[in-house]
């Protein structure tokens, strides 16, 4: 059986990046991520839609504000 660690191993060192971040911080937004990681918004978009694609990220509706989303580790 795969883990999720395993799924992340064939991704973009970025993709990785936020999977530790979202690893070590828990339920982050994409400004929160950006902010830890250190990289660009538009990099910490693309890296959380390859993790998505790979089942390894969750996306959820951030209740004080439905224009965010949080994403965390499935």
């Amino acid at each position: 059986m795969m883990t999720a660690s395993d799924s992340v191993a064939d991704l973009a060192p970025s993709a990785k990046l936020v999977y530790k971040v979202l690893e070590h911080n828990g339920q982050l937004t994409q400004q929160q991520i950006a902010e830890e990681s250190l990289l660009p918004a538009r990099t910490v978009r693309h890296a959380l839609t390859e993790l998505e694609s790979a089942d390894v990220v969750e996306e959820r509706i951030h209740f004080q504000d439905a224009r965010q989303r949080l994403y965390n580790l499935q």
